[in-house]
């Protein structure tokens, strides 16, 4: 009679250590250069982190870069802004993004990497909604769209604090890979850049419909009203002079 093999009962302390690592826990205890605990759990917190980091970078690469090609059809849909205050519009981005890296270097370790990685990446809706609704008004004032376009910098901030939270998660032997992939020097977080250059042009019409547009609503706007009165005028005169000329 074959003797029932007994069913192996989980350790109450790997138990304790797989709850302890699991998405969305707070982790106490994190030690990338010893090599058994990166064998058995640090790997895959450290990736599973790398990989949510990078689409998270690459969005707010694209909101920080959008301005470098929002200004070359600013005049063609009827704006009319000099070229010194186009160029203000793609620097002020860079400033205030280069700034608030200081402040997100320090800001993430204190209110905790993936609460705020989430936080940064959620407020980056609120400048593009904010750009969206400003270039429906050609009469949107200077003022406003350099303030947005200061907002958008957030989006270049956020590469300090990803870059600073990745390299917590991995040992010093893999720190360069992690952080090359995250977006240092070309990374995929990078990418951000190239995508915002090839989609935003997509989206909006080539400088010939929009002069082609804009001159019709004028004509729109112009032609009924001086026509009309025109029409009316030359209609009346004539009726006048055929009342009163002799013989009527």
């Amino acid at each position: 009679m074959s003797t029932p093999t007994p069913t192996p009962v989980p350790s109450p302390v790997h138990s304790q250590r797989r709850e302890s690592y699991r998405p969305g826990a707070t982790i106490g205890d994190w030690r990338p250069e010893d090599e058994d605990f990166w064998q058995s759990t640090g790997r895959t917190v450290a990736r599973r982190n790398l990989w949510v980091s990078v689409p998270a970078l690459m969005l707010g690469f694209v909101v920080w870069q959008v301005w470098s090609v929002t200004v070359v059809r600013l005049n063609d849909v009827g704006f009319g802004f000099s070229k010194s205050q186009l160029f203000w519009l793609t620097a002020i981005p860079g400033l205030t993004g280069g700034t608030f890296r200081i402040l997100y270097t320090f800001i993430g370790p204190n209110f905790g990497e993936r609460k705020f990685t989430a936080f940064s990446t959620v407020i980056l809706v609120v400048p593009m909604l904010w750009l969206g609704f400003a270039l429906q008004d050609t009469g949107t004032p200077y003022g406003e769209l350099a303030l947005i376009a200061a907002v958008c910098g957030i989006g270049g901030a956020n590469f300090a604090s990803s870059m600073a939270n990745i390299g917590f998660f991995f040992p010093k032997r893999e720190k360069g890979s992690a952080n090359g992939l995250n977006g240092l020097n070309g990374g995929l977080g990078n990418l951000g850049v190239s995508v915002v250059q090839l989609v935003a042009p997509l989206r909006s019409p080539p400088p010939c419909w929009a002069r082609r547009r804009a001159a019709r609503s004028t004509t729109r706007r112009r032609t009924p009203t001086s026509g009309s009165r025109t029409a009316r005028s030359s209609g009346c005169r004539c009726w006048w002079s055929w009342r009163c000329s002799p013989g009527s």
